[in-house]
C-alpha cells in the first residue's frame, strides 16, 4: 500500500525486452533490499536485483500491456515511493500500485502559479471511478481531480509537485499510468452485490 506521495525521481538505466515477453528494468534509485516493493510510476514491482543506487525488477507481459512500463527508455525519470509502514502517515491517498489503464496528456497550460493538465482516458469505462475532487493517482502521484467529461479529466499541479516528480518531463501525447480511487470500486462492488 503507497500513499502517491513521490518520495524520489529516479532515472531509467536499461530496459532489456525478452523475445517471449516481458522486460528487465534498471534505474538509479536509492539502496535497496532484493525483495523489496517499490511503486515505480505507480506500478508495483519487487526489486530482483541491486548493487548500491542500481536496483533492477522484471515486469510481466501483463504489467507492460496494462502500463506505460513498455514505453520507458534510458534516460526517462520515473516517480518512486517506497510502501506504507504501519506507523506511516498517511498524506495522500490509498494506493495500491495497481494500475487501472493509462492516459495520454492532451494539455498542459500554466495558469498562476500552478499548471492544469488534462489526461484522456485509453479505457473510458474507468470513468465511472474519476469524479471532481475525487482523488486519483496519476504515474504514482496522488492529485485531486478538478474537471471530469466524458472520457477526459483535469488536474491542477502546485509548483512541488512539478519540481519533485517526473510532470515537468512529460509532453502532451505521453502516456501515464492512472489508479482510480479504491474506495469507489468498492463501493460500486458493494452495490453490485446487494442488488444480485
Amino acid at each position: 500500500m503507497f500513499t502517491g506521495l513521490v518520495e524520489a525521481v529516479g532515472e531509467v538505466l536499461s530496459v532489456h525486452s525478452y523475445e517471449d515477453g516481458g522486460a528487465k528494468i534498471s534505474l538509479r534509485a536509492f539502496p535497496m533490499t532484493i525483495g523489496e516493493s517499490l511503486a515505480i510510476n505507480g506500478v508495483c514491482l519487487t526489486v530482483q536485483a541491486c548493487e548500491g543506487e542500481t536496483l533492477s525488477f522484471e515486469a510481466v507481459p501483463e504489467t507492460l500491456r496494462r502500463t506505460s512500463l513498455g514505453d520507458l527508455q534510458p534516460g526517462d525519470l520515473v516517480n518512486l515511493e517506497r510502501p506504507l509502514n504501519p506507523t506511516s502517515r498517511l498524506g495522500g491517498h490509498f494506493v495500491q500500485g495497481h494500475v487501472d489503464t493509462t492516459a495520454h496528456l492532451v494539455s498542459l497550460r500554466e495558469q498562476g502559479n500552478g499548471r492544469v493538465l488534462w489526461f484522456q482516458l485509453d479505457d473510458p469505462a474507468y470513468m465511472r471511478y474519476i469524479v471532481p475532487k475525487g482523488s486519483i493517482a496519476v504515474d504514482g502521484i496522488s492529485l485531486t481531480v478538478v474537471d471530469v467529461e466524458n472520457d477526459r479529466f483535469s488536474v491542477w499541479i502546485i509548483p512541488h509537485t512539478w519540481q519533485v516528480t517526473n510532470l515537468h518531463r512529460r509532453q502532451v501525447g505521453q502516456r501515464v499510468n492512472i489508479e482510480t480511487d479504491i474506495l469507489a470500486r468498492y463501493v460500486e462492488r458493494l452495490l453490485q452485490s446487494r442488488n444480485d
